[in-house]
């Protein structure tokens, strides 16, 4: 008899908007990375861990009407490892004045920046500033 493991991987994490390029203007701002589009109502933007999805409200009858709701987001926090947060934050600063907080220095051990994308949800910029949150970030 065979035994199965069965295992996921986060590949994707999706928002739903009222406005895809809006969302895709600012991820591409926030990361200084592309943003690759599918269709007008679909991009995603590509990262090494991960891909940040972005899918325009039209895309939700595709899986069950009324299922999802953009800007309307009060739990998940979309999270960016940064080489330096302080630096980041001033470069921001220049296109947005939506912040949570400037940077601070987590109990953890990170250095985190957070702020609101056009839509509201929560967006964490962080890095690693103590010897064990540096640790942890290497194994990722």
């Amino acid at each position: 008899m065979t035994t199965h493991t069965h295992t996921a991987s986060l590949v994707s994490l999706r928002l739903i908007t009222d406005d895809v390029a809006r969302l895709a203007g600012f991820y591409e701002q926030v990361t200084g990375l592309p943003v690759h589009w599918s269709t007008p109502d679909f991009a995603e933007l590509e990262t090494p861990a991960g891909t940040l999805a972005l899918g325009s409200t039209r895309t939700v009858a595709l899986f069950a009407p009324g299922s999802a709701h953009p800007a309307d987001n009060r739990s998940a926090i979309i999270e960016f490892l940064v080489d330096d947060v302080d630096a980041e934050y001033d470069r921001i600063k220049q296109f947005t004045d939506d912040f949570v907080n400037e940077p601070t220095t987590m109990p953890w051990g990170n250095r985190s920046l957070l702020l609101r994308d056009p839509d509201g949800n929560l967006v964490n910029l962080f890095t690693p500033v103590t010897p064990a949150a540096v640790a942890k970030s290497a194994r990722r």
